[in-house]
């Protein structure tokens, strides 16, 4: 998920940038959580920062201090419900490439659905956050299976317990995956299969490529 939003978006993207804010957070609470026990190394560490500003080394700029905007309520919720239904996903392709298959996620309304659609707002998606986890090539999010499901689908089922605000919100919510092999092409940029063809990059590569050069 990382290597594919630092490599494949624009430099500028919002999502390539709150990636990096993302790892240049978790650096910092590294580094001021073993300064104690390694003191020599964590300022090295600390000196080496290229963007930190701060002269006065890492025992001077004070302990861990991580911003209240990173606990918003529901996140963590809807991220381990996303990643409840990737390793269903990945059980039912076990050894297979993820990538070649797109995912059909099925939630009745509720509270789990609201959960995903903070992750992904369109019906289907191959940028969204929950494409992302789900470590496909294309993810649609439904709230009933598609009329033209094979009677012989493999359906996996699943289901999910959310527990908001310390127990006063509890639900538990069933899900279904389906796994279909994906029928486009390999895209030689991203390595999605999201491509027209093998020898021509996806829409969203396209995208970045064109706006790389008009800002040459």
């Amino acid at each position: 998920l990382l290597s594919c939003r630092l490599y494949c978006e624009e430099a500028k993207d919002p999502k390539r940038r709150s990636c990096q804010t993302v790892l240049a957070e978790a650096l910092d609470i590294v580094i001021r959580s073993f300064a104690p026990i390694l003191p020599h190394l964590a300022e090295e560490v600390f000196q080496y920062i290229p963007y930190k500003k701060d002269s006065e080394g890492v025992f001077r700029t004070g302990w861990i201090n991580a911003s209240s905007a990173w606990k918003k309520p529901g996140i963590e919720e809807a991220i381990e419900g996303a990643c409840a239904m990737r390793d269903s996903f990945l059980s039912s392709i076990s050894g297979k490439n993820a990538l070649e298959y797109e995912v059909i996620i099925v939630i009745e309304p509720g509270l789990l659905f609201e959960l995903m659609e903070a992750l992904q707002a369109e019906e289907t998606s191959t940028v969204s956050q929950l494409n992302e986890i789900m470590m496909a090539s294309q993810t649609t999010l439904l709230s009933e299976l598609p009329k033209e499901t094979p009677s012989d689908a493999n359906i996996i089922k699943g289901t999910f317990l959310i527990n908001l605000e310390g127990g006063d919100i509890c639900e538990q919510s069933s899900y279904k995956v389906i796994a279909r092999p994906i029928a486009k092409a390999k895209c030689p940029r991203c390595r999605r299969y999201t491509a027209e063809s093998s020898s021509t990059p996806c829409p969203r590569c396209l995208h970045v490529l064109a706006a790389g050069k008009g800002s040459t």
